[in-house]
């Protein structure tokens, strides 16, 4: 109450004095608190309301020194529901756009009362992830996605064309959020596919990213980002480089990204089985022991709610490991061994029938890879690996696969190599899509608008 007293008081007079010529600049004094420290102050500027300190920033110099500090704003971005942590990490290393420039908040190119006003205004966005198995979409501004449904590459006819299949897809999901697509801008997951660094590869992955803005711009969407599926997922671990493993629907993909950009000339590493064997291989365990159940969702159900990945495979088969769960409708399942056997299957895919690499072998590959490429003289860059996919959430997966590096590749290699797993679990593409959505640049430097994109007779991957 003192402060607004203050900042009325000293707004009428620097409203007087404007009328005099030789009245020089306002006052560089705090008035009657001059005397207190600043860390008092700047708690008291805390109990305020960011209005009010922008208020009072108007009223002399030294209260504007001090209402405009970045100090003051990183507590009112603190403050709201977002993590300061992703916040952050957004704001120093994603707004300028690709390709990626890293921003030092002791720098003086970050003012943050400046970025919490940006990020007031940001309109938000509608985010469409469209994953190997399921399709997640909502507005930017929640804390979650609010649908989902599946995904485009099982959309209607498989024997339609693509044009007319990403339609029907969009169509649908604009539909469910009741939402006019000239609106807003969107972002939009780009699957991932056509792994390779060859030529054909990439006219591949031009003619998909292609026909999806095509179908966007055709529906009057103003603006457009679209993002690697892997990228947004890494992206959400508040990385921008690294290694993603992404355990898909059909199949599992390594691939190294550096700077935000997949590396496919280092090489993408693809394993032949998914989520799919995965819960095929759980679902041959229980009809071996004679249980029984209506569908394979419930499979999956008790897949993602009991099984769990062994740290010691061998030393957890002497173990009671007996779990039950309830399912609605059909009552109650009791599994013991099949609950880790069923993530083994992707260290020792032998046990499930199958001639492919594991896991930890996949991985490993692509970070001796990435070492001889020695595209930067940091080594540090490829050894953070993020796990994405509804499948890789698997409890001691990331544990596991950390033990195995380390067991497997040469010491100069594995010092240092951390995973992580999914960092918003089975929906950390999503997350990585809002992060950008809610920058205080966006969608400026982001988005691709009608008007560029039909200028460009060809896009850049």
């Amino acid at each position: 109450m003192i402060l607004r007293k203050v900042w009325g008081s000293m707004w009428s007079r620097s409203n007087s004095n404007k009328e005099s010529a030789s009245q020089g600049p306002l006052s560089t004094s705090l008035g009657a608190f001059d005397d207190l420290p600043m860390d008092i102050l700047i708690q008291i500027l805390m109990l305020m309301e960011p209005r009010d300190a922008v208020k009072l920033s108007l009223a002399c110099k030294a209260w504007r020194c001090l209402a405009c500090g970045n100090r003051l704003w990183i507590f009112y971005l603190q403050c709201s529901q977002e993590s300061w942590d992703s916040i952050f990490f957004g704001e120093t290393s994603l707004r300028s756009g690709y390709p990626l420039r890293m921003l030092s908040s002791q720098s003086g190119e970050l003012s943050f009362m400046r970025i919490y006003g940006q990020r007031a205004q940001v309109p938000g966005s509608i985010i469409i992830d469209g994953g190997s198995g399921y399709c997640k979409f909502g507005w930017s501004k929640y804390a979650s996605p609010s649908g989902r449904s599946a995904t485009f590459l099982e959309f209607g006819n498989i024997e339609s064309p693509i044009y007319a299949r990403l339609q029907q897809f969009f169509a649908t999901i604009f539909t469910r959020m009741q939402v006019k697509p000239s609106m807003q801008p969107i972002v939009v997951s780009l699957p991932l596919c056509h792994f390779d660094d060859t030529e054909s590869a990439k006219a591949s992955r031009r003619q998909l990213k292609t026909a999806i803005l095509n179908v966007l711009f055709d529906m009057n969407v103003p603006a457009v980002c679209a993002v690697n599926q892997a990228v947004l997922a890494l992206y959400a671990a508040r990385r921008t480089s690294g290694i993603v493993v992404n355990i898909g629907f059909q199949v599992i993909t390594i691939l190294p990204v550096l700077h935000g950009k997949v590396m496919r000339q280092i090489g993408v590493e693809v394993i032949g089985f998914g989520a799919l064997k995965l819960t095929g291989f759980l679902k041959e365990k229980m009809q071996e022991n004679n249980i029984t159940f209506q569908s394979l969702y419930t499979v999956r159900t008790l897949k993602e709610s009991l099984c769990y990945v062994a740290l010691d495979y061998k030393a957890e088969l002497s173990r009671d490991t007996q779990a039950s769960m309830k399912i609605a409708g059909e009552g109650w399942f009791t599994l013991s061994k099949e609950r880790f056997q069923t993530g083994e299957i992707l260290f020792q895919p032998r046990i499930a029938g199958l001639r492919a690499m594991s896991l930890h072998q996949a991985v490993a590959l692509c970070m001796d890879h990435c070492d001889a490429a020695g595209v930067t003289g940091d080594d540090s860059w490829f050894k953070t690996v993020v796990l994405a996919g509804g499948s890789a959430c698997l409890p001691g997966l990331a544990e596991r696969l950390e033990k195995e590096l380390h067991d497997h590749l040469p010491s100069y290699i594995c010092n240092g190599v951390r995973v992580i797993p999914p960092p918003c679990g089975v929906d950390s593409a999503w997350h990585g899509a809002k992060l950008i959505s809610n920058l205080s640049t966006f969608p400026g430097p982001w988005c691709i608008t009608r008007k560029q994109f039909r200028r460009k007779s060809r896009l850049m991957w």
